[in-house]
């Protein structure tokens, strides 16, 4: 499951989620039309298994293997994300996108909430942030939503704002 996925996540990403045909889809998980509808039996399906796969390496990107000095695990998480957008995301959050693909699917709008809050969770437990959960989200966000523009300064910005959560 974990290629198809995967390749079901780079298909998205790379396309969108309206443009890709089944058959790109296939293509794009490497597998025959019988497998994919076997593990994902409707498009919805293929989106959600694909922006399961995406939460997954994104969190263990971002949060994994942390120094345990609350600055320094900040700054690095901040890095990574500018990392994840230069590499992975130059169009924007995916979970955003799926979202504004499909404004009235519950299920998307679980799957961006649960990925914001854990990924913000798991920031403040690493960074001894906790309570400031809401803080932190609003800077990574506000990096993702300003790299494409500001790249190496976006990051920078966001270090300075952390800097001041950290302080307070």
């Amino acid at each position: 499951m974990t290629k198809i996925s995967a390749g079901l996540e780079h298909a998205f990403a790379t396309q969108g989620f309206a443009q890709p045909s089944v058959e790109d889809l296939r293509d794009a998980a490497g597998v025959s039309l019988r497998t994919l509808y076997k593990y994902t039996p409707s498009r919805s399906d293929m989106v959600y298994a694909a922006l399961e796969y995406r939460h997954q390496r994104y969190v263990t990107l971002i949060c994994d293997d942390l120094p345990a000095d609350r600055q320094q695990a900040l700054f690095q998480m901040l890095d990574r994300i500018g990392h994840w957008m230069a590499d992975e995301a130059t169009h924007g959050c995916l979970f955003h996108a799926a979202v504004a693909s499909a404004p009235t699917d519950s299920r998307l709008h679980e799957l961006l909430e649960r990925h914001k809050s854990e990924v913000a969770a798991r920031a403040a437990k690493a960074t001894q942030l906790e309570g400031q959960e809401v803080s932190l989200l609003l800077i990574f966000e506000g990096l993702t939503q300003t790299w494409p523009l500001y790249r190496e300064r976006a990051v920078a910005s966001a270090q300075k704002l952390a800097r001041h959560l950290l302080d307070d």
